[in-house]
């Protein structure tokens, strides 16, 4: 154990995840690439967890944050505020939600704690709706609307939170149906739950699961899900924490995938929009976002730095078109780690769009889930050079591959070279088997 591991475990909490058997310090980074405290550089395909979002060390952010400090660095919402207003303004336009409101928080989970606070208010209602298998954040009213046993440490909470079917197709009652059927299915089932229920406060969707392992439904399942939703009254919360801001290439928001029945009445953002600032937010209707009959204020969301880096960062990301550049060598990165998983038996599965990818590990004679392999591919990827994450449904067993927007096709076919020899080296050895 490294001397700041040993300092780390003697004062941070026990629960507090560390990815590897000998975690590495990170010390600087540019472009795609980190470099550790021991010199050895990096492919970064995690982007500290999808945050790092157009590229590390971006001179344009990096100069945004420095000029802003250097006039000032905090105010509080009490004050009128230059940056946050001009940022605002764009998202609202963006979201693509009539009539928008912004309001910005310091994280994804503050992002849909507000969310559920407003739906819960507007709706005069503490009963939620949320996907199997979803993550929603670590405070007390996310953990409550999370549906992964892994990342939610307590049965209590605030809200009544009810589960339904269809955001993870391979596991379940519904899985090998087809798409039609599947999104037949899912819909039956939500009518049917909400045949049973009081009044619904809202239904809270990731539109592709992060922590999940980067599962998804079928496209239009959650404007089906919205028909019925609003012959109910339910409110739909799109948290695009995590699929927002063009990462899944074809669409700048993952909920435009489920776009026939219109947008979401509020949907959630954060970490790619700061790359690696604290910034989240929340986009609603003006009625719901206004519904509060209380005072309120954020005394570190919409600082003035955050804002002035989030402005910089979202001008980069539409100037440069990366969320076209996630579709085109997304699209090239999958095919590649669809080939380098091939003739490897305990690869279930390689999903997702744009620079959104996950590799599912199963035991191949049991199909069931296989969390070690993952993680003695994580390892052997890092010796490799290169980092990725991992998450899962019941168990950790799939591989997450998002790397900053930014992406070279020359990049790409390295990370996927690396992860091919990390894959192939652990089956023939018998790792995997």
């Amino acid at each position: 154990m490294t001397g700041l591991h040993a300092r780390h475990r003697a004062v941070l909490p026990d629960w507090l995840a560390l990815y590897y058997g000998e975690p590495i310090e990170i010390t600087h980074g540019e472009g795609r690439h980190v470099w550790d405290a021991e010199g050895r550089r990096y492919l970064d395909f995690f982007g500290g967890i999808l945050t790092t979002m157009t590229a590390h060390a971006l001179p344009e952010v990096t100069k945004a944050v420095a000029e802003q400090a250097g006039r000032i660095v905090h105010s509080s919402t009490l004050y009128l505020n230059r940056p946050m207003v001009e940022l605002a303004e764009r998202i609202a336009t963006l979201s693509g939600i009539p009539d928008a409101r912004v309001f910005f928080t310091t994280s994804g989970t503050e992002a849909n704690d507000t969310a559920l606070l407003l739906a819960t208010a507007y709706r005069r209602s503490n009963q939620i709706l949320a996907m199997r298998n979803s993550y929603h954040g670590r405070s007390f009213s996310t953990v409550g609307v999370t549906g992964n046993s892994s990342w939610s440490p307590t049965g209590l909470s605030p809200l009544q939170t009810l589960y339904v079917h269809g955001a993870v197709r391979g596991r379940g009652p519904f899985a090998g149906l087809t798409d039609e059927r599947f999104t037949e299915a899912a819909v039956a089932d939500l009518e049917d739950l909400l045949g049973h229920t009081h009044r619904t406060a809202a239904l809270i969707a990731e539109p592709v699961q992060g922590v999940g392992g980067f599962t998804s439904p079928p496209d239009g399942l959650y404007g089906a899900f919205r028909r019925v939703l609003d012959r109910h009254g339910v409110l739909w919360i799109s948290d695009e924490v995590q699929t927002g801001w063009g990462r899944t290439g074809d669409h700048f928001w993952g909920w435009q995938a489920h776009a026939q029945a219109g947008p979401p009445d509020m949907l959630t953002f954060a970490k790619g929009i700061g790359n690696g600032m604290a910034i989240g937010g929340v986009v609603a209707r003006a009625e719901i976002m206004n519904c509060l009959d209380a005072n309120s204020i954020s005394t570190f969301g919409g600082s003035p730095v955050t804002m002035a880096a989030g402005l910089a960062n979202l001008g980069h990301l539409l100037d440069h078109d990366l969320q076209g550049n996630a579709r085109r060598v997304g699209g090239l990165l999958i095919e590649r780690l669809r080939a380098a998983a091939a003739g490897v038996d305990a690869v279930r599965e390689v999903r997702g769009r744009g620079l959104m990818i996950g590799i599912e590990l199963a035991d191949p004679v049991t199909g069931r889930a296989a969390p070690e392999a993952a993680s003695a591919v994580l390892e052997a990827a890092r010796e490799g050079g290169l980092l990725i994450g991992k998450g899962g449904g019941h168990d950790t067993s799939a591989l997450r591959v998002a790397p900053p927007l930014s992406l070279t096709v020359a990049e790409a076919e390295e990370g996927a070279a690396i992860l091919e020899q990390a894959l192939r080296t652990l089956w023939s050895t018998g790792v995997l088997a």
